[in-house]
């Protein structure tokens, strides 16, 4: 049974149109995970074997996944901030989860700020033919050179937090969705042309092999089980859900369209991005006998590597860093747009207030990860070799991201929560699809694959320095999944009042 308090949504500021949310959605989803992991993951996982793994993960997890927080964000009206707290029963208290979300934000902007920074920064240099010139070994100690340069990589990062924060101050439709639609329309475009221009490289042809024809005997070479799970955290990870940034774009859409053919048509574009950057930089990768599976290093090594050796490479490689900035940055205003809103609905503050307030905070965290790669070197949190950056991201990817998504699911589909009819009834509402998933898939299945996820990211971080370390990890990850699916249910006396 939900409050009363439902939110109604008076005088709260809408889309301007369906495209406007699908684009300012799929601007969130599409980031530095699709063009960045993505095609390096392709290049170590087997190319087109890999991508057909992940494209059966997409449907099997992110869809249902991404329809409920656009669920819970339709009908309460609200971001992640109240919206369990709006629909939850009397006397439970699934709004302590609210916690993961905001905290998530808010970690996620600590390094994607920096990510973001460097994009940005890439793109300056191509432009200006910082690279005209250089050996192999000099392109490489560009890379190491600026982030030790702690004065500049601040000053990119609060850049971007400063346009990202600039962008939200005007509003959904005036800011987030008008940019949005800009950036989106341009990302598409900068990424076709820069897609056409790698396949018809001459000795591109094995690359497009590589990537359109699976070859399951090296699959099995590398490991079944380890292609597997990389499909399916590239496929958990790659759509943002489970921090409320898909919730909160849901708050502002109506009831006219059924939910399930909008995260569909999001999750489609998110996908052709992905298969796009891996067109733009795996067939290139082959004509120029540079190695697609270099890992991380790919975008700011290998790729500048490639663009040095290419006729025009000055042109193509800052079309490329201006696509990467476009994706980053179209993730970095749709989170920041979550936090404005977190600030609205938790001490109802103005727009203005909040966008001031945490162009400043944000500014300020980020610069830890800033400070991680030159005056904070020695501190390596996860080992030697890691650096803020890892420690940051291992707190949302493995831990924020996944138990944010099982809250999500979970408060839709049991009883003591939202509840599997309210969240039907909302996710069909309006024209198209209607969701086709069964309740004991999304009860148990999807809740089964997210721990496995979790639960995994802990093993392959741990097991090689130890089996004690291992195993109190591995103990407070079943407690806190034990904690989100026992402490969320109302006592006798308040499922008694709420089933009145």
């Amino acid at each position: 049974m939900e409050k009363k308090t439902e939110g109604t949504g008076k005088g709260r500021e809408s889309f301007g149109s369906r495209l406007g949310f699908i684009l300012v959605s799929a601007g969130c989803a599409i980031g530095i995970g699709n063009v960045w992991r993505f095609p390096y993951l392709c290049g170590q996982y087997g190319g087109a074997a890999f991508i057909l793994i992940y494209l059966v993960f997409l449907v099997a997890m992110g869809i249902p996944i991404m329809v409920c927080e656009f669920s819970i964000g339709r009908r309460s009206r609200h971001s992640a901030a109240l919206a369990f707290e709006t629909l939850e029963p009397s006397g439970s208290h699934w709004h302590w989860y609210r916690w993961i979300s905001i905290l998530g934000s808010y970690a996620l902007m600590m390094y994607y700020t920096t990510v973001a920074g460097w994009m940005m920064k890439y793109f300056a240099w191509h432009l200006t033919g910082e690279f005209h010139g250089l050996t192999p070994d000099e392109i490489a100690g560009k890379f190491t050179s600026t982030l030790t340069d702690a004065p500049s990589e601040a000053f990119w990062t609060i850049l971007v937090c400063v346009l990202g924060f600039f962008v939200c101050f005007f509003g959904i439709q005036n800011g987030v969705e008008r940019v949005s639609k800009i950036m989106m329309t341009a990302l598409l475009v900068l990424m076709m042309v820069l897609a056409i221009h790698s396949v018809f490289l001459e000795g591109a042809g094995a690359g497009i092999r590589f990537y359109l024809v699976p070859d399951f005997s090296h699959m099995a070479e590398i490991g079944i089980g380890n292609v597997i799970f990389a499909a399916m955290s590239q496929a958990f990870f790659t759509l943002s859900i489970g921090i409320g940034a898909m919730l909160i774009f849901g708050s502002y859409i109506g009831q006219d369209r059924s939910l399930t053919g909008e995260a569909a048509t999001i999750t489609a574009l998110d996908t052709f991005v992905a298969l796009m950057a891996g067109f733009i930089i795996i067939p290139a990768c082959f004509a120029f006998g540079i190695n697609p599976d270099s890992g991380p290093s790919l975008i700011f090594i290998t790729i500048p590597n490639l663009f040095s050796q290419m006729a025009g490479g000055r042109i193509w490689g800052a079309l490329f860093f201006l696509f990467l900035s476009f994706a980053a940055l179209t993730t970095v205003i749709a989170v920041f747009q979550n936090i404005v809103a977190f600030a609205g609905d938790l001490f109802s503050w103005s727009t203005k207030k909040s966008v001031f307030f945490n162009a400043v905070l944000v500014s300020l965290l980020s610069l830890p990860c800033v400070f991680g790669y030159n005056i904070w070197s020695a501190f390596q949190p996860l080992g030697a070799g890691t650096s803020v950056l890892d420690l940051e991201d291992f707190i949302v990817s493995e831990n924020l991201l996944p138990l944010g998504c099982l809250a999500f699911v979970l408060f839709c589909t049991r009883k003591n929560g939202w509840g599997w009819e309210n969240f039907l009834s909302e996710a069909d509402a309006g024209k198209g699809r209607k969701f086709f998933y069964h309740r004991f898939y999304m009860t148990w299945i999807v809740p089964a694959l997210i721990i496995f996820v979790y639960l995994k990211g802990y093993w392959d971080l741990f097991s090689p320095q130890g089996t004690k370390v291992l195993a109190f990890w591995m103990t407070i990850a079943v407690l806190l999944l034990l904690f989100i699916l026992v402490t969320a249910m109302p006592g006798k006396k308040q499922r008694a009042k709420s089933a009145e």
